[in-house]
């Protein structure tokens, strides 16, 4: 059976059980949480500062390569029709052509690379998780730059769309390897 529908990682843990319906459901969970997070932002032009980022990762962790990506789609799909769900009240075609364009490319890869490193088993060490959500941001920094650059050129795109982003970064990164640390050890908790 697929790792889109077994869905080995956390949630699989907490939520036995096999189907698409369950994994309909948890990939439109994963996107209301997106929705949450870019509301909960420090504001910073051109692109804001949320919690995207760490939920992005998060999802991945949780869900996995395939579902991950799965549910950062279903968040671009809301967004591409309109609802509210990135930061600001704003949506559609026209805003994900934006500035922000290229790092809600780079969750899609984000959530993928990192739910595949996962599957392999990295969120079960502190390094290996860090190296794991590393690469996650990392993988949303680099289409995001480059997209600004295009718009911005390359000074003005690492002035406004990653020097700033550095030490929330770092400090999103180590927020997200406690996680991990603390939901695998309150499920081996409760599995004992």
């Amino acid at each position: 059976m697929s790792t889109a529908l077994t869905i080995p990682m956390l949630a699989g843990r907490l939520w036995r059980g096999h189907g698409i319906g369950r994994a309909a459901l948890l990939a439109l969970g994963g996107s209301v949480a997106l929705a949450v997070s870019a509301k909960i932002q420090v504001p910073s032009w051109p692109v804001p500062m949320t919690m995207q980022s760490l939920t992005v990762l998060m999802i991945g962790v949780a869900y996995g390569s395939r579902l991950g990506a799965a549910a950062v789609l279903a968040y671009l799909a809301e967004g591409l029709a309109g609802l509210p769900v990135f930061a600001g009240a704003v949506a559609g075609p026209a805003y994900m052509a934006g500035p922000t364009g290229g790092y809600l490319a780079g969750f899609v890869l984000a959530a993928a690379a990192t739910g595949w490193l996962v599957e392999r088993g990295w969120d079960r060490s502190a390094v290996r998780a860090t190296a794991a959500l590393s690469l996650g941001h990392a993988l949303v920094f680099v289409p995001g730059v480059l997209w600004l650059a295009i718009q911005l050129g390359w000074p003005r795109a690492i002035a406004a769309g990653l020097t700033p982003f550095i030490a929330a970064t770092v400090v999103k990164t180590a927020l997200g390897v406690a996680l991990v640390a603390a939901l695998h050890a309150a499920i081996d908790r409760r599995a004992a």
